[in-house]
């Protein structure tokens, strides 16, 4: 057994490097861990914008989940847009076949403009196929909404509120990421099996915040993969302070980039250059 863990991203492309597929393995990679991918569609976008979106078929994501999964045992997995209900499902089997000890589940479902991605059969699958899979899901708050159909909260006691319905879809831990609100502070809220409690970090002043999500998810499932399997309640809770603490840091350095005209991309390597 190697003594590095072995992660894996399943998640679409992105050519300019800051999000997706390419940050994800950024991220996994700088917080050391072997990270492996299986590609679910290839995107045209840059820090601008999406330009388009060409979906890999469900059987061929099965093939590369298949064949990665019999050769390299995997312990923690980050799973990131899915707009299609075959998909999810293929994504499932492959995965309780040959359950990865963590699965982090990023619901991207709807862009920084507001505009849903993936139409009500997509929002269907991961609510219902994926969610329950997860150990860990990190919703903003327009996802938590599309989620449990009911409008985005716009205070601290209304992120509360959505709790309980979060929780009633199956996974143990939400990190329901309190960003969009107005404010000094961006006021994460996390629910365990034992509680909740808020994890709040300053905001940081800049436009660099291409990626944040994917980024977020995937440092969570690199902290979780250094874990024994039998981690406590609080070593868990720990390892997803410590993914924001490492986020917090890559976006305080991002200044130190300079890649594109639109959003940038944080600084997944800030720790190591």
């Amino acid at each position: 057994m190697s003594s590095i863990p072995h992660t894996l991203t399943i998640a679409g492309s992105d050519p300019s490097g800051g999000a997706g597929l390419q940050g994800d393995l950024k991220t996994l990679s700088a917080l050391g861990t072997y990270a492996t991918n299986v590609i679910t569609a290839v995107i045209a976008q840059n820090t601008q914008g999406v330009a388009a979106v060409h979906p890999v078929p469900a059987e061929v994501i099965g093939e590369q989940l298949e064949n990665l999964l019999d050769d390299v045992p995997i312990d923690a997995v980050k799973i990131g847009m899915v707009a299609d209900r075959r998909v999810a499902e293929t994504m499932a089997e492959g995965l309780a076949r040959r359950r990865p000890r963590w699965i982090v589940l990023d619901p991207v479902m709807v862009a920084k403009s507001g505009d849903v991605l993936v139409d009500a059969a997509g929002i269907a699958a991961v609510r219902d196929v994926l969610v329950p899979l997860a150990d860990v899901i990190t919703p903003n708050l327009p996802e938590a909404a599309v989620l449990l159909g009911v409008a985005a909260p716009d205070r601290p006691e209304a992120m509360e509120a959505m709790l309980p319905g979060l929780q009633a879809l199956g996974a143990p831990h939400v990190l329901l990421k309190g960003g969009h609100l107005s404010g000094e502070t961006c006021p994460d809220l996390l629910a365990t099996p034992s509680g909740s409690e808020w994890l709040p970090a300053p905001r940081i002043a800049t436009d660099n915040l291409h990626g944040t999500g994917c980024a977020l998810s995937s440092a969570i499932a690199a902290h979780l993969a250094h874990l024994p399997p039998d981690a406590s309640s609080a070593a868990i809770v720990e390892a997803i302070g410590g993914a924001k603490r490492w986020l917090h840091a890559a976006l305080e350095a991002s200044s130190r980039l300079a890649v594109g005209r639109g959003r940038g991309p944080v600084h997944h390597f800030h720790g190591l250059w």
